[in-house]
C-alpha cells in the first residue's frame, strides 16, 4: 500500500471505532477499484498490526493506536447498535444509555426485524428482541426511534417515552418489576401523548393497562391528566390479565385496569429498604 492510501485507511479507522465489512468496502471503493481479495488482505494487515479486532463476520472494532487490543474495551453500545443493519438500542439498554437505569447489566438488548443469536464479547451478552409485530404490520417499526451520536457514529435509539412502554411491553428484557419500576421513576418527564398513542400503537391491550396503571400510580408526579388514562382504559383487557403472562406471580386485582398486580409492585415494597 502506498502513503496515501495507509493515510486514507487511517482516516477510515479513526473515525469508524466500529464498522462494518459493508461500510469498510463503501470506503475502498471511494479510494479506488479493490478486488475483494484485495479487501481481505488490507483487513489482515490492520488485525496483525493490533488495529482492528473481529467482532463477528462482517463487524469490526477499531483499537486506537497505542492500546493493546487484547484488553482494549470496545463500547458495548456503539457494538450492539452496528450489529445489524436497521439494530435500535432498547428496553434497558436504551435506559442505561440514557443514564437512568438503575442498576447496569452485563446484557445490551437491542431490536431488529431478523435479531442475530445471543452472543457474548468481551464481558457483555447481547440479545436481539423482535421489532412487535403490529409495528410491522404497519410499517412503524422506527416509531419514537431517535438517532444518537456515539462517538462520532449515530445510532438508533428508542426515545423515553417508547423506552417506558417497550419494558412495560417486555419485562424479561429489563429485569425485576423493581428494576423496572425505579428505573422509569428516575425519569422526570414524558410526553405523555407520544407514551398514549405508542402504547396504542402496539395494540396490545395488557399493555395498554400496565402503561396505564404506571402513569396512574404516578399521576401527580408525572402530571397524568384524565384523559390519558381513559384512552388507555378504553383499550385494556375485557379478562383479568397478569402484569407479566410468562411468570404469573399472585397479587391483587385491580379492577379498573383489569390487571393482578404483583403486591410489591402495588406497594412499592423497595422503597421501604434502606
Amino acid at each position: 500500500m502506498s502513503k496515501a492510501q495507509i493515510m486514507k485507511h487511517e482516516q477510515f479507522l479513526n473515525s469508524h471505532p466500529v464498522f462494518t465489512g459493508k461500510e469498510f468496502a463503501g470506503h475502498l471503493s471511494s479510494v479506488g477499484k479493490v478486488q475483494p481479495r484485495t479487501r481481505e488482505a488490507i483487513l489482515a494487515y490492520y488485525r496483525k498490526k493490533g488495529r482492528i479486532v473481529d467482532i463477528r463476520r462482517g463487524l469490526y472494532a477499531v483499537v486506537p493506536i497505542g492500546f493493546d487490543p487484547s484488553s482494549y474495551l470496545v463500547d458495548p453500545f456503539l457494538l450492539a447498535g452496528k450489529l445489524t443493519q436497521d439494530a435500535v438500542l432498547s428496553h434497558h439498554t436504551a435506559l442505561e444509555f440514557y443514564g437512568r437505569a438503575y442498576s447496569t447489566h452485563d446484557q445490551l438488548i437491542y431490536s431488529a426485524l431478523r435479531p442475530l443469536a445471543p452472543f457474548t464479547f468481551q464481558s457483555y451478552m447481547f440479545r436481539g428482541g423482535r421489532f412487535p409485530r403490529s409495528l410491522q404490520r404497519k410499517g412503524k417499526e422506527f416509531s419514537n426511534v431517535i438517532m444518537e451520536d456515539r462517538y462520532g457514529i449515530n445510532i438508533r435509539v428508542t426515545n423515553l417515552e417508547r423506552t417506558m412502554v417497550d419494558v412495560l411491553n417486555r419485562p424479561d428484557l429489563c429485569g425485576s418489576w423493581e428494576e423496572i419500576w425505579r428505573s422509569l421513576e428516575s425519569v422526570e418527564f414524558f410526553d405523555l401523548e407520544r407514551v398514549v398513542e405508542y402504547a396504542l400503537l402496539l395494540n396490545n391491550a395488557t399493555t395498554a393497562a400496565k402503561v396505564g396503571f404506571f402513569l396512574e400510580q404516578h399521576s401527580e408526579y408525572l402530571m397524568v391528566e384524565k384523559k390519558h388514562l381513559k384512552e388507555l382504559r378504553i383499550f385494556r383487557p375485557k379478562q383479568p390479565h397478569y402484569m407479566d403472562r410468562g411468570n404469573r406471580t399472585s397479587g391483587r386485582f385491580i379492577p379498573e385496569w383489569n390487571l393482578v398486580v404483583p403486591q410489591k409492585v402495588l406497594e412499592r415494597s423497595w422503597a421501604e429498604v434502606l
